[in-house]
């Protein structure tokens, strides 16, 4: 597929599960901050201005402050964390991915299972030129996603998957 190469077949004609190897865009950084900032801005102004306009509760000063503080350093290290921790990568046979956050979860689909693919973007990552690939599988555990990619990248890879689970046997199920 261009992404990786082939995935070693095991016994059983079943694939393993490995590291995937690509990263996600570089502008998924500048998305995961927009959202730590509006996460803990929003409350953090909040509580400003009670603090502000109700002149006794400048008690509400404090936690707005502190929340300020925690938000932003948490805007400016996580994101970077996050884009070091997710991979993704698609071969012939199989997509997979790890993400997570504390608990990081490694997945692997195999491409006879895929049901469907689908391309999603909200407002904030359509600002940033990122899509998420939706990989709805045959899976008790569920769709696998890929978040962060460039928009094009994301549209180019759910043609590959279609055209390849499209030639491939079974009916995902």
């Amino acid at each position: 597929m261009g992404t990786g190469g082939k995935s070693a077949p095991v016994p059983g004609g079943t694939v393993r599960l490995r590291p995937p190897r690509n990263p996600l865009d570089t502008r998924a950084v500048g998305w995961w901050r927009t959202h730590c900032l509006l996460g803990s801005g929003t409350p953090a102004l909040t509580l400003a201005g009670l603090g502000l306009l109700i002149g006794p509760a400048r008690l509400w000063l404090l936690p707005a402050a502190v929340l300020a503080v925690l938000g932003g350093a948490a805007s400016v290290l996580l994101p970077l964390w996050w884009y070091r921790l997710h991979r993704w990568e698609v071969t012939d046979t199989a997509v997979y991915t790890r993400s997570g956050y504390l608990w990081q979860e490694w997945r692997v689909a195999p491409v006879s299972r895929i049901q469907t693919v689908d391309t999603t973007r909200g407002p904030l990552q359509n600002l940033f030129g990122l899509a998420t690939v939706v990989v709805t599988t045959a899976s008790a555990k569920g769709a696998v996603t890929v978040v962060g990619l460039d928009r094009e990248v994301a549209a180019d890879l759910a043609e590959q998957l279609t055209a390849v689970t499209s030639h491939t046997p079974g009916d995902a199920t």
